[in-house]
């Protein structure tokens, strides 16, 4: 058989028109290494070996627009693979390329995640390891990058939060606010110690909170209740609140 035309298309592929009126679209990659433009023979092994290589590329070319969009780790690309193939060889050898011409790189996707995590979340340290930990980063890496960087929690972002639900806190008593602000700051990553002494050193006195939720719980349960067992419902509510007074 003889290749009559090639075209190249707009997504960057080629398309080849044989003299059985067959057309067989491949990648750039697969011209060359065949040297296709000027070697106008072709017959059915090669044309067996197209389709299995157009696989490749195609996966290939897959993972890479993927990892264009933002960095990825090794484990994700893989994962992104077997969605794609249970061919385990298949996706050995295309990780392996991606890493040969640096597309995958996790020291440099842990030294981005983490400063993408620090800039612009309020996650902390601890949380941070952890989910680098799960996208496949290993645990020397992750030290590495935190240690080589001085990365620390930023004892002042935590503060910030901790003072502002503080100020924000208009119905809970201390006790119930300081272990809601516990533990939503650990979920997030931050040392429990410092967020304990952070608490400590801004907890105001909840006095003015209690006798505001006494008042409005009371108006609401005054014309349905009576006596004793308004004074004790008004103390449930307050209970669920955290107020033991």
């Amino acid at each position: 058989m003889k290749i009559e035309k090639i075209v190249k298309l707009k997504s960057g592929k080629y398309k080849l028109y044989l003299d059985n009126n067959d057309v067989i679209i491949t990648f750039d990659e697969i011209i060359l290494k065949y040297n296709l433009l000027f070697s106008k023979e072709i017959d059915e092994e090669l044309i067996s070996k197209i389709i299995n290589e157009n696989n490749y590329y195609e996966l290939l070319n897959s993972c890479i627009k993927n990892i264009s969009k933002r960095l990825r780790s090794e484990k994700e690309i893989k994962n992104y693979l077997e969605q794609k193939t249970n061919d385990i060889h298949l996706i050995e050898h295309i990780i392996s390329e991606l890493k040969e011409k640096k597309y995958i790189n996790d020291l440099l996707f842990a030294k981005a995640y983490l400063n993408d995590k620090l800039t612009l979340t309020n996650t902390g340290i601890n949380k941070i390891k952890n989910e680098l930990y799960n996208l496949g980063i290993d645990e020397e890496i992750i030290n590495n990058v935190i240690e080589n960087n001085k990365i620390k929690n930023d004892s002042k972002k935590l503060e910030n939060m901790i003072k502002k639900k503080i100020k924000l806190n208009h119905k809970y008593s201390n006790n119930y606010l300081k272990q809601k602000i516990l533990n939503d700051m650990i979920n997030l990553g931050y040392d429990k110690e410092e967020i304990i002494n952070i608490i400590e050193n801004n907890i105001t006195d909840d006095k003015n909170i209690y006798e505001k939720e006494y008042k409005k719980i009371y108006d609401k349960l005054k014309k349905k209740f009576k006596g004793n067992e308004l004074e004790y419902q008004i103390k449930q509510r307050l209970y669920q609140k955290g107020f033991t007074k």
